[in-house]
């Protein structure tokens, strides 16, 4: 009788499983990074650096063909304060539904700016520790890969070359406030052009803002991007322009240049300037580097680099 039991209960829960698609991926990396006079914790200039990143999706389709997903992700950095290993652990979930060129986002989300097309651009080093973006200092609805991350909704539609979207995440904790943010993106030939705009109510504070405009392009072995916007945000003087460009040049079929510049007009904006290199080696395996510099308002200059393995599954 506990052998039938036992084989019905196991064929029960094998049937929830095909019923769902469940899926595993993500990326490892590890290497040296060097932070010139680095003064987080009292380490020293050089450490290893890594990242394991898991991200756990679940998904199912109805008979109508609406698609209902879900992700979680399982990260783990090495400590910026010690240089040790850090343990990994799970972030909040997102959720979401599709149905033909409609998507709607909710949980831990990304907005409407952390998903506007070629904000980030290319970001050169194993660690990615530049970009074009390095000016803007507004905190926008953005996804959290540790800890329970933003709860909030995010909307995308998309028809032909043209797409809008919106998100909205009210703040934390009861306090009196709540942030929103929209875009719409239109891709002709091989540009893509996008706008953004971000607003956070502070409730009794000032309001803070963004509006971003960003502009990418792909020519044969030559891509670019370029980023310019103006945000009201008290820890940069209320209000200031900041900007940015990035390249990507394929020298070869397995390596690639990468350049990154950002900069701003507000005294506390950090202007970032940096070179990358991918090598390729197969298999979802590549070698990569970057070396630059990145300095805040009119503190001294402070030389990074790095370099090590990335490898994709």
């Amino acid at each position: 009788m506990k052998k039938i039991l036992f084989a019905s209960t196991a064929l029960v829960a094998t049937a929830g499983v095909a019923a769902a698609d469940v899926s595993f991926g993500g990326y490892g990396r590890f290497g040296v990074g060097y932070v010139e006079d680095r003064t987080v914790g009292g380490t020293s200039d050089t450490v290893i650096v890594s990242r394991f990143r898991m991200n756990i999706d679940a998904s199912a389709e109805t008979d109508a063909g609406v698609k209902f997903s879900a992700r979680v992700r399982m990260q783990a950095d090495e400590d910026a304060a010690s240089g040790e290993a850090n343990a990994a652990g799970l972030n909040g979930a997102r959720f979401s539904v599709e149905y033909g060129g409609l998507r709607v986002d909710v949980g831990n989300v990304a907005g409407a700016i952390d998903n506007l097309p070629n904000y980030y651009g290319n970001e050169p080093g194993l660690e990615t520790f530049m970009g074009q973006y390095s000016g803007a200092d507004y905190g926008f609805i953005g996804y959290s890969s540790g800890g329970a991350g933003v709860n909030g909704v995010y909307a995308r539609y998309a028809v032909g070359d043209f797409a809008v979207a919106a998100a909205y995440d009210q703040a934390a904790n009861g306090a009196d406030g709540d942030r929103f943010d929209i875009h719409a993106a239109y891709t002709f030939g091989n540009i893509t052009a996008a706008l953004a705009y971000g607003e956070t109510d502070n409730g009794a504070a000032a309001d803070f803002d963004m509006t971003v405009l960003t502009l990418g392009g792909s020519w044969g072995a030559f891509s670019g991007t370029l980023i310019v916007g103006d945000e009201s945000v008290a820890a940069v003087n209320e209000s200031d322009t900041f900007y940015g460009i990035s390249a990507a040049y394929d020298v070869s079929s397995a390596t690639t240049l990468t350049f990154a510049y950002g900069d701003g007009s507000g005294d506390g904006d950090t202007r970032n300037i940096g070179l990358g290199v991918i090598h390729d080696l197969g298999g979802g395996v590549s070698l990569r580097g970057g070396i630059g510099e990145s300095k805040t308002g009119n503190a001294d200059g402070q030389m990074r680099a790095d370099f090590g393995a990335q490898f994709s599954f």
